[in-house]
């Protein structure tokens, strides 16, 4: 092996030249600044904006600067705290151990005689929320169990029926046009949902109204006035207009008043008004079981609810900024939030714990869904694109260039569900048109699995004014739809009999979209 070739002569000398480098007042300036941050790096600092506000009052500073918003703020008492620890330090002429973990600049605060540090990792839950996790846990491993064994059947599909059923579903989409458009609201609408049956559509406003359509005439059917302020989403309860009565709870809202109703299809007044969070909610979602409600909001948490006795059963912190979007699970198991931090997080319902974070896009996520195949997640987001995460590998395995402008919303397909036979599927009524569907209930009968229909395609919206069609397994573009030139897509969603798809727009109205032939009686 060659010798290493070292110049001993200049060695000394490059030394000294390192040594005067180090001793330069600029550098040790910029030495001095990047140790400050390192340390700031490692204080704990509220998440919840009220907490830094107060912690800001203590010490005597402006609880708020002119144009501050509250991820600076944050910023802005974490250096705070920094530079009164390093005082301190060098004023009684100590040196700061740089792998001690601190959690203010109090942190000596809260020890007891014998010198330990009482430090609390989490908030005790009440004994509802622990019997409703056990709940969540009998009902999710039952479902996951039963997908699970359905999958490995589905496995056994020769590929060339898979190839059929796809090159039928995706020709009839790509036949797909407008309808028409109906004026929704006097001002934007901002979300809305199918029912379980198809045969309604339920739309929200800024003005805080919600109304339901009939499918496919566009006639309203009844007006809800929901909130004072903007609603930021609605969601239907799983077993609405199928076998829950009218007159129970069939669908929620929530709104920018900080409030979450739950709604009958017979009253004008809320069965339950949810009440807790302290800023605007923005989206909402139903669990599968139908017993919980989850919503995001802009105080920077999420909650769970029991939508029986209108109950808060958790408040979930982790995200450093708004929570926007929320999405379960189709097992119940899990949840996922997304936030304008940019991050996504699944969360375990059973334990509490954080299952998987969503890390990589650059902008706020604003739309999630879950696969139906239990283990995939689509996340649209503010910088233009979709990602799919798989939660086996615990990574995002497909980036998206979805849209122009910010991803609005997203949602899988997904087929009516026969009842008490999750995860089987009846043939949704646009399909059974197609001859390759004729034999599907024979080959049910004769205990074969046949190509699952749910999650067999994703649609996306977008503020670029389009709507378009994914294929889910390889994720190529199926169909685009141009929607007003200047309109804003805010909210979109499939039919289960996937004859239609809607969206709802910036310019107060909502469209039908769908096969030009679509039998409409």
């Amino acid at each position: 092996m060659a010798a290493m070739d070292v110049d001993f002569d200049n060695l000394e000398s490059k030394q000294q030249d390192e040594a005067d480098f180090v001793a330069h007042p600029e550098t040790a300036r910029i030495i001095q600044e990047l140790e400050a941050r390192k340390h700031a790096r490692r204080l704990a600092v509220p998440t919840k904006d009220a907490d830094v506000r107060a912690r800001l009052r203590e010490i005597g500073q402006p609880i708020t600067l002119f144009g501050e918003r509250p991820e600076n703020r944050r910023d802005r008492l974490r250096a705070l705290w920094n530079a009164a620890r390093l005082d301190a330090a060098k004023e009684k002429g100590e040196q700061i151990d740089e792998d001690e973990d601190v959690s203010s600049e109090e942190d000596t605060e809260g020890e007891d005689e014998d010198g330990e540090k009482e430090e609390e990792f989490y908030t005790e839950g009440s004994e509802e929320l622990r019997q409703a996790r056990l709940k969540i846990a009998n009902y999710s491993l039952e479902r996951a169990r039963k997908r699970v064994s359905r999958q490995q059947l589905e496995s056994t599909v020769p590929l060339g029926r898979l190839v059929d059923v796809r090159r039928a579903v995706f020709t009839d989409l790509k036949t797909f046009t407008n309808l028409g458009s109906q004026i929704g609201d006097t001002r934007a609408l901002s979300s809305l949902r199918f029912s379980p049956d198809s045969s309604m559509l339920l739309t929200s406003s800024w003005t805080g109204n919600a109304k339901l359509w009939s499918i496919p005439q566009c006639r309203e059917i009844k007006m809800f006035k929901a909130h004072k302020e903007r609603i930021g989403g609605v969601a239907w309860h799983p077993q609405a207009t199928l076998s829950q009565p009218s007159s129970a709870q069939n669908f929620a809202t929530s709104g920018a008043d900080n409030d979450v109703k739950v709604w009958s299809l017979d009253s004008d007044t809320p069965l339950s008004t949810l009440t807790g969070h302290t800023g605007r909610v923005c989206r909402i979602a139903y669990h599968p079981s139908g017993g919980y409600l989850g919503s995001a909001s802009f105080d920077g948490t999420w909650r769970l609810w029991d939508t029986t006795t209108g109950q808060e059963l958790l408040l979930q912190e982790g995200h450093s900024k708004e929570v926007y979007s929320i999405e379960f699970q189709d097992d119940g198991a899990l949840v996922c939030t997304g936030g304008l931090d940019a991050i996504g997080r699944v969360w375990d319902l059973r334990s509490g714990k954080t299952a998987m974070v969503l890390d990589g896009h650059v902008k706020d996520i604003l739309g999630i869904d879950f696969s139906p195949n239990g283990h995939q997640i689509a996340t649209g987001s503010n910088d233009d694109t979709i990602r799919i995460w798989d939660m086996r590998s615990l990574k995002s395995i497909k980036t998206i260039p979805a849209h122009k402008s910010a991803v609005s919303d997203l949602k899988f397909f997904r087929a009516p569900s026969l009842p008490s036979s999750y995860p089987l599927t009846s043939t949704p009524s646009s399909f059974a048109k197609f001859p390759v569907f004729e034999k599907k209930e024979e080959v049910e009968e004769q205990g074969k699995a046949d190509v699952p229909l749910s999650g067999l395609f994703l649609v996306s919206s977008g503020y670029d004014g389009m709507i378009k069609v994914w294929s889910a397994d390889d994720w190529q573009l199926v169909k685009s739809l141009t929607s007003d030139k200047d309109g804003k897509v805010m909210s979109v969603d499939v039919s289960s009999n996937a004859k239609f798809l809607a969206s709802a727009e910036y310019t107060r109205t909502f469209k039908l979209w769908s096969n030009p032939d679509v039998d409409l009686s």
